[in-house]
């Protein structure tokens, strides 16, 4: 039986071989979501700058025992009078306003009545009630979106705050995804016998690709000739900086990726102890990777997860998202291998549980296990059993 090195051991030889992604570009902030960020995003002053009211009130000194307060006059958000308030004076000030220098509290029109020129406490507040201070949101030199973060909606509004309209991203790498099989057929093809099927992982795979910040090029689907899948995988990297292939790759006559990558490549990782997917092969081709993964579109989306994304987040500079939650079942393992099982994270109480509900056993073929979000159960390989309440790893999908 061919011996299998550890899936640590694949990932220190895949990082050993990579030079940096420098490739940077400038986009709008309206056109930068889901990008990568290229540069470290910090605060340049302190935000709120000043004291500012967090809802619409009287600002005012606070003062033990206050019953009623003078008011002087108005502030609406936006505007800056300068006003100096001492005593048992007070402003209406709004949601957004600056406080008035010498007030240090708001007090909300709920909690008081007004009768002529006087506001009268019915609701007194402690001190600094409803008050945003200075630095609340960040401090002056904070790092606030690290360099390889995706750009999400709150990043956008972030970025948007501070200020910026033009973003440092990374280049998206181009990654061609090349499906093999002559059983498989693509979308919109009509399937000819009861042995042919619709592929999807061609596609599965081009989606996670782009949220994992590149940018997919789907090839034409590949037959199961030798001469076909080589002159598929020439092609293919011409315009991209990364192939992944799906199929091909096991034991079987027809798996002609493995042939034509022992052929005309240089293989770095040729199969790993993990389940699914222990005969992945990686191999480069100059200075791009070609990723061969199993045909099974699970074991295939999970192997894109474990060598793909690994690969994009080292030339992002971002880091894997692992997690640590609490079983919420009793699992018993399945394989000899380090195993990453489809799991359901559920948020109780504030703590992350994970269990296995809805989740089929059975081959590497059932994608559906991969839906609602599921995450993968890192089960290591000397690992046999795991008790309910256990704490376990988890590795997030995209």
């Amino acid at each position: 039986m061919k011996e299998f090195m550890s899936y640590e051991a694949s990932l220190e030889i895949l990082r050993s071989t990579l030079a940096p992604w420098d490739r940077v570009e400038k986009v709008t902030l309206t056109q930068a979501l889901d990008r990568r960020i290229a540069v470290d995003i910090a605060a340049q002053d302190n935000y709120p700058a000043r004291p500012v009211s967090a809802m619409d009130g009287y600002a005012f000194a606070w003062q033990e025992g206050l019953s009623e307060l003078e008011l002087v006059t108005d502030l609406p958000a936006g505007s800056d009078k300068g006003l100096k308030v001492e005593g048992v004076k007070c402003v209406k000030t709004f949601t957004g306003s600056l406080m008035s220098e010498g007030t240090d509290t708001l007090i909300p029109v709920e909690n008081v009545e007004v009768s002529g020129g006087k506001i009268l406490i019915k609701k007194p507040v402690p001190k600094g009630f409803a008050v945003r201070e200075v630095g609340e949101s960040y401090k002056k030199g904070e790092i606030l979106i690290k360099k390889g973060a995706t750009i999400g909606y709150a990043e956008t509004a972030l970025l948007a705050e501070l200020g910026i309209f033009n973003v440092s991203v990374f280049v998206r790498p181009r990654v061609a995804v090349l499906a093999t099989g002559s059983e498989i057929k693509d979308l919109g093809e009509p399937l000819e016998n009861a042995a042919q099927i619709h592929s999807s992982n061609h596609v599965g795979i081009a989606a996670m690709v782009r949220k994992m910040g590149g940018e997919p090029v789907l090839c034409e689907i590949v037959r199961d000739r030798a001469e076909l899948v080589k002159d598929a995988i020439v092609r293919a990297l011409k315009s991209a900086d990364v192939l992944v292939t799906t199929g091909g790759i096991s034991m079987g006559d027809y798996d002609f990726v493995k042939g034509a990558l022992g052929e005309n490549f240089d293989i770095i990782i040729d199969g790993a102890a993990i389940k699914p997917g222990r005969h992945i092969k990686v191999a480069k081709a100059g200075e791009k990777y070609i990723f061969a993964l199993p045909g099974f579109p699970y074991s295939a989306m999970v192997m894109c997860v474990l060598y793909v994304r690994v690969l994009l987040n080292a030339w992002f500079g971002a880091s894997e998202p692992k997690i640590t939650a609490i079983m919420d079942e009793d699992y018993k393992k399945r394989s000899p291998f380090l195993e990453f099982t489809a799991v359901n994270l559920v948020n109780r109480d504030g703590k992350i549980y994970v269990n296995l509900d809805g989740k089929k056993l059975g081959s590497s073929a059932i994608v559906n296990n991969l839906t609602n979000d599921a995450a993968l159960l890192i089960i290591p390989k000397e690992t046999e059993f795991i008790a309910k309440g256990e704490i376990v790893e988890v590795l997030k999908m995209v």
